[in-house]
This record gives structure tokens, C-alpha cells and sequence, in this order.
């Protein structure tokens, strides 16, 4: 039986940079129960989508063990990585990462390109998504038709349609307006309660906090006590 969605054990990150030595994580170590929605916050710099992108497999720690869903994913070769990956992590960016000249449920369709899907089962599947997310009549505007709110919900619903276990959001409303940021929230709120999806969600945008069931604090790759004001 697997007892967290993801466990962090003792990690430690660090770059080289010319001649300094960057620690971008230090001694990190945390469990995040499967069903839960934790919200990481801090500062930039702080090392919050570094710690994201060890949890996805994108980055590997300096030192330290990492298990997601029951896998040790150190043990994990890149092509292994790249098929877990794409089974159980869905990924949401702050700047969208969406394709001009695709329309919304093409840009959603793209991670089941590389599945054994016929095209009219990935469109159900896209349309099933957006549906989710509220842009069930948008399916054939493209980016550059949609509001930023929406286009941050195509990204949530590309991110939903290989049904993985685990969100992972990297400040998904750093681009966006007060009431567009809302609705993001709400919707990854409503992933998390109605559809059973692990949401680790790193921002610094205070209004996330209220969203989710758990809330730790980042400072200079370390976790800290939360301050009573969570700087913007």
C-alpha cells in the first residue's frame, strides 16, 4: 500500500555556476499524502520549481531519495522517466507553453500523440477535459483568441487528459489577473475534491493558500515556519 504521493527524503540540490556554487535545496524532506492539495510557497528564488521538477522526474537531487506514487524514481532510467512521467504527472505552467497555430483541443490532444489512441478517441478525450475546465465551446479558438484565464485552462486541461494521479502546478497564476486567478484555483480545487487528484501546487501569490488543504513555506531552499504575511 502506498502511503504518500510523493516522499522527499533528505534532499539537496545544488548547480555550478562558473565559480559559485548554487544550493538551491537543502535538506528537504516531506511527505505529501495521496489526495491532498499542498500548496508550496516563497519568494522567487526560493526553490520552489526547482523541488517541482525533481518531483517530476525533469531534474534528479544531488543527494536525497524521492518516491512518487511508490516509485523510487532515482532507480529510473531517461526513457523510463519519460514514460512514467507521462502516465502519472500532469504539469501545468505558468506561461501556458500552448501552440499558436494549434486550436485548444489540438493543444490538449498532444500528449496522447505519443499513445495508441485512434484520433477520435484522443478528441473525446480532449473535449472531456476542456469540458472539465469550463471551455467546452472552445474547442476550435486558437491561444490567440482566448483570454489568458482560458488559456491557463487549456493548459490545465492538457495536463488532465492522460488521467494522472498528480497535478503539479508551477505558479499557474503568475500571468494572470485577480478574478482569472481565482478561477484557475477553483478549478484545481474542484480536480482535487470531486476528481481524487494529488495537487502540489508552488506558488507566491497569497491568494492560492486559501485553495488548498496544506500550505508549507520556502526560504533559500529551505522550509520554514509560514510567516503571517506571505510576501507577494
Amino acid at each position: 500500500m502506498i502511503d504518500a504521493a510523493v516522499s522527499l527524503r533528505s534532499i539537496h540540490k545544488e548547480y555550478r555556476r562558473a565559480d559559485f556554487l548554487v544550493v538551491a535545496l537543502d535538506d528537504i524532506t516531506i511527505d505529501i499524502p495521496i489526495g491532498e492539495f499542498f500548496c508550496l510557497m516563497g519568494p522567487s528564488g526560493s526553490g520552489k520549481s526547482t523541488l517541482l521538477h525533481l518531483v517530476a522526474g525533469i531534474d534528479r537531487p544531488t543527494k536525497g531519495q524521492i518516491r512518487v506514487l511508490g516509485d523510487d524514481i532515482g532507480e529510473l532510467n531517461e526513457s523510463e522517466l519519460a514514460g512514467w512521467r507521462s502516465e502519472n504527472i500532469g504539469y501545468v505552467f505558468q506561461t501556458f507553453n500552448l501552440i499558436p497555430v494549434l486550436t485548444a483541443w489540438e493543444n490538449v490532444e498532444l500528449p496522447l500523440l505519443l499513445t495508441s489512441l485512434s484520433k477520435k478517441d484522443r478528441l473525446r478525450r480532449a473535449r472531456t477535459a476542456l469540458e472539465i475546465v469550463g471551455l467546452a465551446d472552445r474547442l476550435e479558438h486558437l491561444p490567440k483568441q482566448l483570454s489568458g484565464g482560458q488559456e491557463q485552462r487549456v493548459a490545465i486541461a492538457r495536463a488532465l487528459v492522460t488521467d494522472p494521479s498528480i497535478i503539479l502546478a508551477d505558479e499557474p497564476t503568475g500571468e494572470l489577473d485577480a478574478g482569472s486567478a481565482d478561477d484557475v484555483l477553483a478549478i484545481l480545487s474542484t480536480l482535487n475534491k470531486q476528481h481524487g487528484k494529488t495537487i502540489l501546487m508552488v506558488t507566491h501569490d497569497p491568494r492560492a493558500q486559501q485553495y488548498a488543504r496544506t500550505s508549507r513555506y520556502l526560504d533559500k531552499g529551505r522550509m520554514t515556519e509560514m510567516p503571517h504575511a506571505v510576501p507577494a
